[in-house]
């Protein structure tokens, strides 16, 4: 019997484990996409942000993660989410355990506990790996293979128990006799083993199957026939385990994720009011007494408070949302919406917005890196564009907030208490002031002292009979016509009748 490798202790302070290794260099073909394949993402994350997030709480002395198919972009993302993990390049696809073995290769010094996983499993939980890490340590294995019982196993690796009860072997549905193809306990391909029995077994793999290649599987066993203590630890939940190969499977993946999203957020007491219509990444949060109404897609980082109400049709993407605010058929995109904040229906809400406690910002309103106060209304059809509008002002309707010459952006401050009429031009950089009023149909062009009334247009002209002369022989023409005609005619006749009576 080959002796146990020795394994880190979980001590304060020690890592429980060695390292993880992603295997994440795969093609992907039937993704049919140019994207590669651990890069594709559901829920807020690629299907490798999933992975590295379920192994994340572990805390590995390394992070591994084998690439090969598109490898620059899954490095580049790799710097932006993991950059403590170490990129290993497999140059050549030559099956599972080439990829493990060029992952070790390139830390040799390791010595303990090595968890391998693979990079499509975005279902995967920390919960599972965690108990899957501490079953194999419990019982002193040499390696350890998580499992999951499904109804189908087409086409999936069987496990082979003894009469005991011990893992045996893992046995592909092409090799697998009519006994072991009703076995419903599937590999799950994700193992923990200690380093040196790895490295010693993954060097003595052939490559004799259909595609020439070279498996993990074939590792457990190597290690049977040496009389190594190696396990099975089954999956709590089946669909942990399942991978992504198409996009048929991705988007059944999407679902099954965010179903979970949506059941954590329900029993924290959340409001949902239609599950199948509504989608929460699972890096955003929700308070609970919130309501999330039809048609809701919370994304990235957006966070809502409690009691708020989000939806119907409204899309939030890295959005913070305050207690019992009210976002109703909005999108909004990096933008903080305020307590008791009223936004929408129809308005867009770009990055750099502000709104203040008790704002609003109603229908058909597009604001951009607007600061606006406390109580500030812009109730309908208007833009603000790198603006300030002080606590307690309302816009007017149609009101346009210009911000830029054609080179560069201006900012444009409005006070407090001010009134601004409708269909206002503000052209930046320019300041009402507090309590100031505007009125309607103006151009600001120039600074408006507080508490002062601007009137900013021309003088009405009316030009008598133009569409006589410039539009005739058009409806409005004889429209005009029967207008002034009737002006000119007695009224109905009975102030004739009305004048004879007096005179008698």
């Amino acid at each position: 019997m080959i002796p146990q490798e020795p394994s880190v202790p979980a001590t304060a302070g020690g890592p429980v484990l060695a390292a993880v290794v992603v295997l994440a260099a795969g093609q992907g073909t039937r993704m049919r996409s140019s994207t590669p394949k651990v890069l594709h993402s559901l829920g807020g994350r690629s299907l490798l942000g999933h992975v590295l997030a379920a192994v994340e709480p572990l805390h590995a002395g390394a992070t591994v993660v084998v690439v090969g198919a598109g490898r620059e972009a899954v490095e580049q993302h790799l710097t932006r989410i993991a950059p403590e993990a170490l990129p290993v390049v497999q140059h050549e696809q030559n099956g599972s355990g080439h990829a493990a073995a060029v992952a070790l290769a390139a830390v040799p010094d390791l010595d303990g506990p090595v968890l391998l996983v693979n990079g499509d499993a975005p279902l995967l939980r920390a919960a599972t790996v965690t108990a899957l890490v501490d079953a194999h340590r419990a019982a002193g294995n040499v390696l350890t293979v998580l499992t999951a019982e499904v109804d189908d196993p087409t086409g999936l690796g069987r496990i082979v128990r003894d009469d005991s009860g011990a893992v045996r072997a893992i046995v592909e549905e092409r090799d697998a006799t009519d006994a072991q193809r009703a076995i419903r306990e599937i590999n799950a391909g994700v193992y923990v083993g200690d380093a040196a029995a790895l490295r010693r077994s993954l060097a003595r793999l052939g490559a004799d199957n259909d595609q020439g290649e070279q498996y993990v599987t074939d590792v457990l066993g190597l290690l049977v026939v040496e009389g190594a203590p190696v396990g099975g630890v089954l999956a709590e939940d089946a669909d942990d385990v399942l991978g992504c190969n198409d996009q048929r499977e991705l988007a059944a993946r999407r679902r099954t994720l965010n179903d979970r999203v949506l059941d954590d957020l329900m029993r924290a007491g959340v409001t949902v009011v239609d599950p199948l219509t509504t989608w929460v990444d699972v890096t955003a949060s929700v308070a609970a007494d919130a309501v999330l109404q039809p048609g809701t897609q919370l994304l990235g980082t957006t966070s809502i408070g409690a009691a708020a109400t989000v939806g119907p049709d409204s899309t939030l993407i890295d959005t913070e949302v305050g207690a019992g605010a009210s976002v109703v058929r909005a999108h909004c995109h990096e933008a903080v919406v305020g307590p008791q904040v009223s936004v929408g229906p129809f308005a867009y809400l770009r990055p750099g917005t502000r709104l203040g406690t008790g704002a609003k910002v109603g229908t058909f309103v597009e604001t951009k890196n607007a600061d606006i106060g406390d109580g500030a209304k812009v109730p309908h059809l208007t833009y603000v564009g790198d603006a300030t509008i002080g606590r307690g002002t309302n816009i007017g309707a149609a009101s346009v907030f210009v911000n830029y010459d054609g080179v560069t952006k201006h900012r444009t401050t409005i006070g407090e208490h001010a009134r601004t009429g409708a269909d206002n031009m503000f052209v930046a950089p320019v300041t009402v002031g507090d309590g100031a009023y505007t009125a309607a149909g103006s151009v600001i062009t120039s600074d408006v002292p507080p508490g002062a009334m601007a009137v900013a247009r021309a003088p009405q002209r009316n030009v008598a009979g133009w569409v006589r002369r410039r539009r005739s022989g058009t409806p409005a023409a004889a429209a005009a016509e029967a207008a002034e005609n009737r002006a000119e005619a007695p009224r109905d006749g009975r102030s004739e009748a009305s004048g004879a009576d007096t005179e008698q």
